[in-house]
């Protein structure tokens, strides 16, 4: 019989927890209740992030094998190596925002310094000289790939990190999950509408992409802007630097954080192979370039009608229950997608847009669940380690993007698929319905089975929040002189 969280202790019964800190001493935890401006900044932000995360988790390799000349094994190790890379990269960028406070607050400044560096290496990523060899192109998309990840992890994490300090009732972590799915369905369809119908022109997509990036950077910067401007650091901490030792810890003990990691990476490994390949499904399988467009909107306006609704679900079911209720829905719908003849296409479409809602609903999820997993580290450890938390999430994200793709990369080198072909194989036509619907059901499958052990529940939830309020309260209180003493 599969344990559950309730019948599971929230507190480890041998632990001790220690004493719990918190930023500025003597002052009050906000209640925690935001504004709407505070919400779309916070939309604007991810949407402003998806610029470079979606632009090239959805067009790099299709870039890479059809416009540079990169082979899909090539392509593939190079996403392998490089997410090795942003390993480092993550951990480096945790320390730096755990190590980070100013008079902007501890994550807000990243946004102001870090965006248009990230932007303009987004720019560099997708133009690789012509003139190059093709030694010399591999070795140009290793490093700008690579310093595209540096750059995105430096504001990515303090992004992702800012939820948990923005509030801790767990209704508005869920508002604010929800509309960063919102700015990421924004950008996605923009992508869709702006970037794929240029596929169909490869003659001229070198200078369309060079040009539609840079556009990207005025749009990027603005959202960025606008994210600083209305976001406000609430949750506050009597220690405003962590030590390595302190972070370290945290992580080592927060088990929730590590469940959430393994099956977040699973997950994400099957939705980024989907992804990658959908471009070449669409116009290889379905023959139509066009229907990438209709099948990216109708998976992608699932996140407008999900998205609003998680708090409702959320409040009714719970975040574990409604996530694994979510990967469901995508393991059978992918399923589907393998199993679809290239000639129903209307039911592609179909089985695309129920993927799509399950999809977006554990999307949303898991930024309310990441959030939760630093209460418990704090409540654990004592120690609010926003940072390094965020770093080891937003490591397992990019880790499940480069697996995905590379994963999508191997497989259409498997199938035999030719980058020069006026007209595949039929097997490997087959292969990539395999690629779009197998591989994506298994690694959501496994994801969905790792959370079923998840510890972690509104009810433990509250309880941990009640203590660590109330050991809060008892620090300002025995800090605070008596009549006597003044």
């Amino acid at each position: 019989m599969t344990s559950t969280v309730a019948d599971a202790p929230a507190i480890p019964p041998d632990s001790t927890p220690a004493p719990t800190t918190s930023s500025t001493p003597g002052e009050p935890t906000s209640s925690g209740r935001l504004r709407r401006s505070q919400l779309l900044g916070y939309a604007a932000g991810d949407a402003a992030n998806n610029l470079a995360f979606s632009m090239t988790s959805m067009f790099l390799l299709l870039y890479y094998t059809d416009v540079v000349g990169i082979s899909p094994a090539a392509a593939g190790t190079l996403f392998l190596v490089v997410r090795a890379w942003d390993a480092f990269a993550d951990i480096y960028a945790g320390r730096v925002v755990d190590k980070t406070m100013t008079r902007w607050g501890k994550f807000r400044p990243f946004f102001l310094f870090g965006s248009l560096p990230l932007l303009l290496l987004s720019v560099a990523t997708f133009t690789v000289p012509g003139g190059l060899g093709g030694t010399g192109k591999l070795i140009y998309a290793y490093i700008t790939y690579a310093l595209l990840g540096l750059a995105y992890s430096l504001v990515n994490i303090p992004y992702g990190s800012l939820a948990s300090a923005m509030t801790q009732v767990p209704t508005e972590r869920a508002k604010l999950a929800s509309f960063r799915m919102i700015g990421t369905a924004a950008t996605i369809i923009m992508l869709s509408f702006v970037v794929a119908p240029q596929i169909r022109d490869a003659e001229n997509l070198q200078q369309s992409l060079t040009m539609t990036t840079l556009l990207f950077v005025v749009i990027g910067f603005g959202l960025y802007m606008l994210l600083f401007r209305t976001s406000r650091e609430s949750v506050v901490r009597d220690v405003a630097r962590v030590s390595l030792r302190q972070s370290m810890g945290t992580l080592r003990s927060n088990r929730p954080l590590l469940m959430l990691c393994l099956s977040a990476l699973s997950f994400l490994t099957g939705m980024f192979a989907l992804q990658t390949v959908q471009a070449y499904y669409a116009r290889d399988v379905l023959g139509d370039a066009n229907l990438f467009i209709v099948l990216t909107v109708v998976s992608t306006l699932a996140m407008f009608v999900v998205a609003p609704a998680i708090p409702r679900i959320v409040g009714a079911i719970g975040k574990k229950t409604a996530y694994i209720a979510a990967g469901v829905t995508s393991v059978v719908a992918a399923i589907g997608i393998a199993l679809t003849p290239p000639s129903l296409v209307w039911l592609a479409v179909v089985l695309f847009g129920l993927y799509g809602i399950g999809i977006a609903a554990v999307n949303t999820l898991m930024w309310a669940l990441e959030a939760d997993t630093v209460e418990y580290g704090e409540w654990r450890s004592g120690v609010r380690t926003e940072g390094t938390t965020y770093a080891m999430f937003s490591f397992t994200r990019k880790l499940g993007q480069a697996l995905g793709g590379a994963a999508a990369a191997f497989g259409l080198g498997m199938v035999g698929y030719l980058a020069d072909a006026e007209q595949q194989t039929q097997g490997t036509l087959d292969g990539i319905r395999a690629i779009a619907g197998f591989v994506p059901a298994v690694f959501i499958g496994i994801g969905v089975v790792i959370m079923l052990v998840y510890p972690l529940t509104e009810k433990t939830f509250a309880t941990m929040v009640s203590e660590v309020t109330a050991r809060r309260a008892a620090r300002t209180a025995d800090a605070t002189p008596t009549a006597e003493e003044a």
